[in-house]
């Protein structure tokens, strides 16, 4: 379903609320141990004359998030209790479902999040582009800010089901559906009165469902795809390397607490922690490393290069290596020493080294897109878009401003192997650029240390992970 140009011609000044459709046909299937209906009721928040755009953020970890509406005539705090987390806007719009004797059967609110993939413009004088990220984010609970929005003109797509996570079902039948933008997003957005409700006639009939897995990465966030796009191809010549400029533009590496940590039994009653490593790129330049295989190997030589305030490329430094990883699950390059993870007794010495020493760079965690330079929309965000194919003969690997890159340690050898450990107090420690073949704005910051304390017995052990200021990622 889609917006009708000849209907969205007509879109008035403020933001309203639309309908691909006043009727709506969902399919009820089998879920295997209950039925499920997949709702989608086509709609849409259209931005008027002016954007839509909500800049989320907090000083630290120790203080809450605070967002606001920013606008041309000044900028709207958004009340408490709107944006809790980096994820987007709760508690957005409300869904009534009354059954055919007008008998109410289903009241819930749903969150939003304006940055939605498959954003289009509804007006063909609309900007023929969107500044936007194509997702909120929020999967890292260290994001410290986010950028939200939809452009002038353009529409994205509403969520339809209560957010709880669970399967959301309906019996076989005729419904009526009411949807309205609760009214602090209403004030915030400038939506009309008249411009912020829809009613729709929904049919839900018996249907079959199939759904593909997609075999997950186990370095990355997302599934591995096998590819190499033209555009990450570098030059065929190395660079004239030189020093790094003493001034200018230059990313500044900075290490994320620790999350997602977890304990899990192996094989020979060993155990692991597993948990989610980011370091992401806090400076005013992106970190871009191009490979340049060497002959009949699975090496490349790696050169970091240097921009202007302009964009202007102004010189490059060798940065070590990249190798090519055979392993299944990987099979793409990786650039050497861009990080290291360590596990820290409660001294602070080294008590285990995780095994993982060599990453593939992409822009996976949205971290601060409110920071000057940010790039909202980095197009390597995944292993498919970053890591080239075993016959590359170049790989251009690039860390954009803002954004993070988030590995999982879930493998043997690159997660803790605590068996042999002691219980008691440990720390996580994620380091960037360890062994300086990277240059940066500031080291100071490469480092960041994540509590965690081991307990049980030898057959069964335990893991508690202290929260970090109330953050309990």
């Amino acid at each position: 379903m889609g917006i009708q140009v000849a209907d969205a011609a007509a879109t008035p000044p403020g933001a309203r609320l639309m309908a691909a459709g006043k009727n709506v046909t969902a399919e009820r299937y089998d879920a295997g141990n209950q039925y499920a209906v997949g709702l989608d009721l086509g709609l849409n928040v259209v931005a008027g004359q002016e954007a839509i755009e909500v800049r989320a953020k907090r000083k630290s970890y120790a203080d809450p998030i605070v967002a606001d509406v920013i606008g041309k005539k000044g900028n709207k705090r958004l009340p408490a209790g709107t944006v809790t987390d980096m994820s987007g806007l709760r508690r957005f719009s409300t869904v009534t479902i009354k059954d055919a004797k007008g008998k109410v059967i289903r009241l819930y609110t749903t969150n939003f999040c304006p940055n939605t993939y498959d954003s289009v413009r509804t007006r063909p004088e609309a900007p023929a582009q969107t500044p936007y990220p194509m997702n909120c984010g929020g999967e890292n609970p260290f994001t410290l800010g986010s950028v939200w929005g939809i452009q002038a003109g353009w529409a994205a797509s509403t969520e339809d089901t209560p957010p709880t996570g669970k399967l959301f079902d309906l019996p076989l039948g005729k419904y009526t559906v009411g949807v309205t933008v609760n009214e602090a997003y209403r004030k915030a957005f400038g939506i009309a009165t008249k411009d912020a409700s829809v009613s729709l006639s929904l049919t839900v009939k018996k249907g079959e469902y199939g759904e593909k897995a997609l075999a997950g990465d186990h370095d990355h966030h997302g599934p591995q795809v096998s590819d190499y796009r033209p555009e990450y191809r570098v030059a065929a010549k190395r660079p004239a390397a030189a020093k790094a400029p003493a001034t200018g533009p230059k990313p500044d590496l900075r290490s994320l607490p620790a999350w997602g940590i977890s304990i899990s039994p192996g094989t020979k009653s060993k155990w692991h922690v597993n948990f989610g490593a980011t370091v992401w790129n806090a400076g005013t330049s992106p970190l871009l490393v191009d490979g340049f295989r060497r002959d009949g190997a699975g090496l490349m030589d790696a050169y970091q290069y240097f921009f202007d305030a302009q964009g202007n490329q102004v010189g490059a430094v060798p940065a070590g290596t990249m190798e090519w990883d055979a392993r299944a699950g990987h099979e793409h390059w990786h650039f050497t020493d861009f990080a290291q993870y360590n596990l820290l007794r409660s001294d602070k010495k080294l008590a285990v080294r995780s095994g993982k020493e060599a990453f593939c760079l992409a822009n996976t965690d949205q971290v601060d897109y409110t920071i000057p330079l940010a790039k909202w929309r980095p197009l390597n965000t995944d292993l498919e878009t970053s890591c080239g194919e075993k016959d590359s003969v170049g790989v251009r690997e690039v860390l954009d401003i803002g954004n993070g890159d988030t590995y999982t340690q879930d493998r043997p050898g690159q997660s803790f192997d605590i068996t042999g450990l002691p219980n008691g107090t440990y720390y996580i420690q994620v380091k960037a650029n360890p062994a300086g073949k990277l240059s940066e704005s500031s080291a100071a910051n490469n480092t960041s240390l994540r509590k965690i304390v081991l307990g049980g017995t030898a057959k069964k052990r335990t893991l508690s992970v202290p929260p970090v200021n109330g953050i309990k990622g």
